[in-house]
This record gives structure tokens, sequence and C-alpha cells, in this order.
């Protein structure tokens, strides 16, 4: 079941869209549930819904996963710039953006801990606590997945970080990783497909900047006691039917 509903978001005074699957077996009892919260929650199940007009697919895979859990999708803002600035932590600056981007990751990530989630928690059967918790999205998504995996490391255990976008904000993603709290239960996948690749190798697709930049992050989560899977997605592109052939490896490794 896809239950369509809005939110107060706080830091914008706007309205967000949310995008939530609660598994069959909800409607037949009382059993608790963990959650994993996605950024982009209108690319995950339905292709009418899909920016580009494909989805991830992921109702598909959860109903024949064995495995009943909650997915609240957060639907971005659509108005100018929105979506980046929500979906930043950081301020990036030069010609990755064609300017300066001041981020709000921060302050989204803020409201959804302290405002989100405990809706979340206090209108459907969750098990609320962190081990349950988990956090995942693409591109911007997934900068924000891993930023939430570890500045937000008391909130949630796991995060799926996929094609995402850390090339621009190597430095401070790598000091809030060294001075975090990581909790040692903490999962997170990381991701990127060989046609996104920024500076491809001719012949090793691991040498690509791509790779060794995801490559520099999973040493740094691993040296700080979180547990990694790097996948490197030979052909996979910067889009949702690549995303897609992804779901069951992360799923299956976050919440083994």
């Amino acid at each position: 079941m896809i239950i369509k509903r809005d939110i107060k978001f706080t830091p914008a005074n706007a309205v967000r869209h949310l995008h939530i699957y609660l598994p069959e077996s909800y409607s037949q009892g009382h059993e608790l549930y963990p959650v994993m919260y996605f950024f982009d929650g209108h690319n995950l199940f339905n292709d009418e819904d899909a920016t580009f007009g494909k989805s991830w697919g992921l109702k598909d895979f959860l109903e024949n996963w064995g495995k009943d859990i909650i997915i609240v999708g957060i639907e971005c803002g659509h108005v100018g710039n929105e979506r980046l600035r929500e979906y930043c932590p950081y301020t990036f600056h030069g010609n990755f953006w064609g300017g300066t981007l001041k981020g709000t990751g921060h302050k989204t990530l803020q409201w959804m801990v302290s405002e989100l989630k405990p809706v979340i928690d206090s209108d459907y059967r969750t098990w609320p606590h962190r081990e349950a918790t988990g956090i995942g999205g693409s591109s911007m998504g997934g900068l924000m997945a891993l930023y939430g995996a570890v500045c937000f490391n008391d909130w949630f255990s796991k995060a799926a970080c996929i094609s995402s976008t850390i090339s621009p904000c190597m430095a401070p993603l790598r000091r809030d990783i060294k001075k975090a709290a990581i909790q040692e239960d903490t999962r997170i996948y990381l991701s990127f497909g060989t046609e996104e690749a920024f500076r491809p190798h001719p012949t090793d697709p691991l040498k690509s900047l791509t790779a060794i930049q995801n490559l520099t992050i999973q040493q740094d989560l691993r040296e700080h006691g979180a547990a990694t899977d790097f996948y490197c997605q030979i052909g996979g592109g910067h889009n949702e039917a690549s995303w897609e052939k992804q779901v069951p490896r992360f799923m299956n490794f976050l919440w083994m």
C-alpha cells in the first residue's frame, strides 16, 4: 500500500509530499516495523510519479523481498534550486554548479529527526530506535544519506548512498567523518556507475576519480568502525533505471 500525504517542512515554511509504503501485513496485525527514509520519494514506487517517467521499482521489490519494512519517501521541492539547496549539507563553491550553492541540508536532517520521524513513529507502528531506522538516496540524496548516517548517527544506523554527489565536498565531508562518533553497528552502502564517473580510466573503472573518492570515503568510514559495501556498477548511469538494479544489493546488505 502506498499512502500519499503532506507534511509541514518548517525549514522553508512550506509543504512537502510524502510517499509512504506499508507492507501487506500491516493491516493484518499489530506488529511493529523498521523504517527507512528516502530522499526524492516521488521516484521510488510509481513511474507516473517519477520526474523522468521511471521509478526505482521499489514497491515491486518489497512485495517479493520476504522482509517487511515501512518506507517513507520525502518528495523534494520542485521550485528553482530548492532540491539542490535543501539536499546539500555544505556550501559549494566554484564551477560545479556554476557559482556558489549555500546548502541547508543540515536543517533538512534536523527537521527529519525532530519533526518528521516523531510524526511517523506516532501515526504508524514502527520500531523507533536507531537500529531499526535507515536512510537512503541517490545523487544529492545520496550525499544527504551519507551525511545523515555520519552526523545524525544517533538516529540512523543504516544508509544507502547511491551515486552520491561527494566530489565537490570531499574536504568537509571527510572532516565530518573523522570527528563523528559512529557506532559500530552502522552499515553504509556506497556506489557509482561507470557511465557517470568523473575522469574515467581507459581500462580500470576503479581508477576513475569517482571511484577513488568513494573508496576514500569507504576507508574513512571503516576506520571509524562502520561496515561498508562499495559497488561499482559496470554500465550504470546517473538514472533511476540503473539505481533500480541496485535495490536488492543495498537492501540485503543494510537489513541482513
